[in-house]
């Protein structure tokens, strides 16, 4: 499997009190790099999206990734952790 490098990530909660996040990252030997972003009303059940981070790259690429995602859990947990991880949750509200 290519090494998947993090970049950045964020999660935040919105004025809904959903969790709204973003993990952007790059892996060994595509041309773009890539961003997940999550919704989860209950901080348990994730919904996400994916979309290239910056300049479009190549769509074969893409659904190599997209798909990679849909099975390998394990990866998704890590992007989905990068994101949860880097948000601050302490406030109650903003």
């Amino acid at each position: 499997m290519s090494q998947v490098r993090i970049e950045r990530a964020d999660m935040k909660r919105d004025e809904e009190d959903q969790f709204v996040g973003y993990t952007v990252f790059s892996i060994d030997g595509h041309a773009a790099s890539y961003e997940i972003t999550f919704l989860s009303k209950n901080g348990r059940d994730w919904d996400y999206s994916l979309n290239f981070a910056a300049e479009p790259g190549l769509e074969e690429q893409f659904l190599q990734v997209d798909e990679r995602l849909e099975e390998d859990d394990e990866l998704f947990d890590d992007l989905l952790d990068a994101a949860i991880d880097a948000g601050n949750f302490d406030d109650a509200s903003e």
